[in-house]
């Protein structure tokens, strides 16, 4: 049954118009009919192996090839979807439904990364469970989608808030909190490093197979509860931090490194965020550094996202310098990391975080001879430490780090010995010098570094310069000296030599070398007398993993009254949220630095605090107040789209291999993972980074068999519209806005007032939202469909403009006529063989549009079936034989017509599993000639035409094309030159 049977022409037909034209109101029909029919009939089902999920026959998998892809996980905003929202996801549609018809099992699911903070925010501003917010927003969003016609399993649909979900990813922390990484482990796909469960750390420490640090004479059984408490802690793969972190107290929680901006601010409302030393849940992703480098390899990602990835985890090459500083307390160790070890000579200071631990360690005076600048005013070093710690933590990271800002310090009264010329290094602590970056301490070279010889130069330290300009660069040192810093990886190395090294009393000299030989030199030296290693250092810090709000994922941990952890068993979860009597965290004055977090669950003591027998006994035990980030649902749902009832496993081990196993199809390769990613580039640092970290923390446990998640990622472009401000720099609606010319000036006015025009996002503050539901009704979702993915290269961003939609709506129109008599609504078609230019033209077009679908180019596609069917246009009538391979190429696209024009063709069953069309190598090659299309002289389009094309028809095409049809602004071009089959010319009016 096609919709025209099934409908009582309810539409109202203009009194000129055809009864059976196809228009807007017969496009609301057949696509509402036929989204009920697939949904009827399980259309888009995918077949597991086994189980309750199978296709719309009751059919398992049996063999056939799976393909995967899916969006990246969207929010459900309350706002709703806009023009731009769709791009995505109508892209991986295509992709889904052109695998469909090469007969593969298509998992095309889409889910709902449903914690976060608008809906906690409106919550606070309303008095709103966050969760009535959500569950709306998602019916809201999940209608617009399915309006679009898109071909989900709905089955696999789940949100993050899902109790079962929830239970999972607490699952999933319990199984990283339980792990530790042994950097030895030879994995079974032949690397080294590896997760391992934490129970063979303690089996090593109770056995003495591995020491045990800081209690190198102790056994595991001589320390009490809180000693291996402490120990494991600082092994585990999910660990309690208490370190700087990021806090922000204008939104009242913890942010990740990735959640501040350059400037030293939040991401989210752009509050200052300052350094503060607070107990937090973080995860290990250094301990990963290396094999998320290595492992890019393997992928299928754009260069610029792998590079992105490479910049943010940093990776270096150095050596760890171990100085000894006397102090009151003993001698101490400050760790040092530089990757430039050959200029320990060249060492004239050191500076340390004004967090770091040596200054628990400081003399009770000032020593003699200290030059009063040094002192900051201070009668001792304890009181300007502490001073300088309370101003360091008034500042955001950004001010610290900040090149152009001024340097400052203060002299902590400690001194380091240079573990080579024995030197005194005086140790100073600056701001600049940050304890979550590298080992917070640093050796100050100021002879060949900008901001140690600036520091020098305020505090009168002398500058040794060791690296000298090679030859034939024409200069000396005698350039620099007094000047400022040699600063060069090449050169030749100076003033670099003793007779007695103070760490092994022998000669050691780098004098005439070029610095690599010099860095490989110090480092063996350094490692052969026992004070440093060769190592490698990363950008990228542990994760920060607790937030102190109250929509999202309470931790599966509870507290003893001695504040030690312990892990909730697998059958206590999930832990659900309670109810609380306000939602927000205490936020305040954003530039209150000294403020505290509040998180909103401490307010419920009946929840916090509870009665547990955890093995020995029942006990009062207290929860975690945080919660996880809204990046940890995220870190997974993937895999969970394979059985999201699934109640028995986080995901069972032989449908992933089915689904997400290395090689699983032909395009998969070792990484294995989803075969098709679509999401944003703003995701290559965030989210992508953490799903990784998760996947192969789960990977070396053995619940999944493939090294990365996503083998290849796709980052679609950005939809842009036009802007306008007001005299004040307020926006107005543009929707609203007129357009003037006059004397070949444009000018633009809203309620008779000039207003700018801007060209940028669309957005509901920007006031230029242009909503899907609005096309819908204009238009119809598959004329939204097609202009979408006709505008341009889908990993371009384009602009939007209504006007242009009605080309696509024509383009239909015209598909339509050739099968449908728009004054009856009976087919006409020619059941003969179509002559040969028309087989040629249909092959060569089957040949090309899937090659260009197999590129993932929808619009050239386009361009290409445009072109066959404006040459059908002319066939009266038109042949079956190439109507209908036609109607198939273009039903990834635009499916509902597609649909229907297949059911009036005689078609019983739905062509979502019909056989994409193939072609005959016998009609290739159909003579063509490239047209080039110009406006105002550049070229702005190319054409593929016959070479004996009518003029009027080339001038058609041209006009049609989105470029040209953007650059016209929606007005008539005032001439048209057409050298037919070459060349058009367009100048717009």
């Amino acid at each position: 049954m096609n919709a025209n049977e099934d409908r009582d022409h309810q539409q109202t037909q203009e009194s000129d118009q055809p009864q059976f034209r196809y228009d807007a109101a017969m496009a609301q029909t057949i696509e509402e009919h036929w989204q009920q029919r697939w949904d009827k009939e399980g259309t888009f089902w995918a077949a597991n192996t086994k189980g309750d999920l199978t296709d719309a026959q009751g059919n398992h998998a049996e063999g056939c090839s799976p393909y995967f892809v899916i969006d990246m996980f969207p929010y459900p905003s309350g706002k709703g979807l806009h023009v731009g929202h769709p791009l995505g996801y109508i892209a991986t549609d295509v992709v889904s439904r052109y695998h469909r018809m090469k007969g593969e099992n298509v998992l095309h699911a889409m889910g709902y990364d449903a914690f976060g903070l608008p809906a906690e925010q409106y919550a606070v501003q309303t008095g709103q469970h966050p969760r009535v917010t959500t569950e709306q927003n998602i019916a809201n969003m999940r209608w617009q989608l399915h309006r679009l016609g898109l071909s989900f399993d709905d089955r696999r649909s789940f949100a993050t808030i899902d109790t079962d979900y929830v239970r999972w990813t607490q699952w999933i922390f319990s199984r990283i909190y339980e792990s530790w990484y042994d950097p030895d482990y030879r994995r079974a796909d032949g690397g080294t490093g590896s997760a391992r469960p934490i129970s063979e750390l303690v089996q090593a420490f109770k056995s003495g197979s591995r020491p045990i640090p800081g209690h190198a004479d102790a056994s595991w059984e001589d320390l009490d509860e809180a000693e291996r408490s402490e120990v494991l802690n600082d092994f585990r793969l999910a660990y309690i931090s208490r370190s700087p972190v990021n806090w922000c107290p204008g939104l009242g929680t913890v942010l990740a490194n990735e959640e501040v901006t350059a400037e030293g601010r939040s991401e989210r409302g752009n509050y200052p965020v300052y350094q503060r030393e607070l107990k937090q849940w973080s995860m290990r992703i250094t301990a990963y550094g290396h094999r998320l480098l290595e492992d890019l390899d393997i992928l299928d990602w754009p260069e610029k996202v792998k590079l992105m990835q490479r910049n943010w985890i940093g990776e270096s090459h150095g050596a760890s310098v171990d100085f000894t500083v006397p102090s009151p307390d003993g001698d101490q160790t400050m760790e040092v990391y530089t990757t430039r070890p050959d200029t320990l000579f060249g060492a004239t200071f050191a500076v340390v975080s004004p967090e770091h631990d040596l200054l628990q360690h400081l003399p009770q005076e000032w020593p003699e001879d200290v030059p009063e600048q040094w002192k900051g005013g201070y009668a001792n070093p304890a009181e300007g430490v502490q001073a300088y710690r309370r101003a360091a933590e008034a500042k955001t990271a950004k001010d610290r780090v900040d090149e152009g800002g001024a340097k400052t310090g203060l002299f902590t009264g400690l001194y380091a010995v240079n573990p080579i010329t024995g030197a005194k290094l005086p140790i100073f602590t600056a701001d600049y010098v940050l304890m979550d970056y590298g080992t917070g301490a640093i050796m100050a070279v100021p002879g060949g570094d900008q901001r140690d010889y600036d520091f020098a130069l305020k505090y009168g330290l002398p500058v040794v310069y060791t690296v000298s300009p090679l030859a034939e660069s024409g200069q000396t040192l005698d350039d620099y000296r007094g000047k400022a810093p040699f600063i060069s990886h090449d050169g030749i190395v100076v003033n670099s030599s003793v007779q007695a090294t103070q760490a092994a009393g022998d000669p050691l000299s780098l004098d005439g070398l070029r610095v690599d030989q010099a860095i490989e030199k110090v480092t063996a030296w350094l490692e052969s007398a026992g004070v440093g290693h060769g190592t490698v250092s990363y950008r990228l810090r542990d994760w920060l993993f607790s937030r102190q709000r109250y929509w999202g994922e309470p931790f599966p941990v509870v507290y003893d009254d001695q504040g030690l952890p312990h892990l909730l068993p697998d059958d206590q979860l999930p832990v659900a949220l309670p109810d609380v009597p306000d939602y927000s965290p205490k936020t305040f004055d954003p530039e209150d630095a000294q403020s505290s977090p509040e998180a909103p669950l401490s307010r419920n003591q009946d929840w916090v605090n509870v009665t547990l027998d955890l093995g020995d006994g029942p006990k009062v035990y207290h929860r975690d107040t945080n919660t996880m980030p809204n990046w940890a649902g995220s870190c997974w749902y993937y895999m969970r789209y394979i059985d999201p009832k699934d109640d028995r496993h986080m995901v069972d081990p032989e449908e992933y291999n089915y689904w997400l196993g290395p090689k699983h199809n032909a395009t998969a390769g070792e990484s294995g993972g989803v075969d098709l990613y679509v999401g944003g580039v703003e995701h290559a640092v965030l989210h992508l980074l953490y799903a990784r970290f998760w996947h192969k923390v789960l990977y070396d446990l053995g619940y999944v068999s493939s090294k990365e998640p996503f083998h290849k990622l796709f980052n679609q472009g950005m939809i842009q519209a036009y802007a306008y401000t007001d005299q004040r720099g307020q926006y107005v609606p543009a929707a609203e806005v007129e357009e003037h010319e006059e004397g070949g000036k444009v000018s633009y006015t809203w309620q008779g007032q000039p207003v700018n025009r801007e060209f940028g996002k669309m957005g509901k503050s920007l006031k230029n939202i242009i909503t899907p539901d609005d096309m819908y009704r204009t238009y119809g979702a598959d004329t939204f469909r097609l202009y979408e993915m006709s505008m341009g290269p889908l990993d371009e961003s384009r602009p939007w403009n209504t006007r242009n939609v009605v080309g696509g709506m024509r383009f239909l129109q015209r598909l339509w006529r050739n099968v449908v008599d728009e004054q009856t609504g009976e087919v006409v078609l020619d059941e003969g063989e179509p002559d040969q230019k028309t087989l040629k033209l249909l092959n060569t077009t089957i040949h090309d549009v899937t090659v260009e679908m197999e590129a993932m180019r929808p619009n050239t596609a386009i361009a290409r079936m445009i072109v066959l069917n404006n040459h059908l246009t002319g066939l009266n009538p038109t042949p079956r034989a190439a109507i209908e391979p036609l109607v198939l190429m273009l039903s990834p696209i635009a499916p509902h017509i597609c649909e229907e024009l297949w059911s009036r063709l005689g078609h019983k069953e739905s062509l979502a599993h019909a056989q994409w069309p193939t072609w005959d190598d016998r009609y290739l090659g159909e003579d063509t000639v490239t047209a080039v299309v110009q406006v105002k002289g550049k070229v702005r389009g190319k054409l593929q035409v016959s070479p004996d094309i009518a003029p009027d028809q080339l001038k058609a095409m041209a006009l049609a094309l989105p470029a040209v049809q953007e650059r016209l602004g929606g007005k008539e071009p005032r001439k048209v030159i057409v050298k037919a089959p070459k060349i058009v010319s367009v100048v717009p009016a």
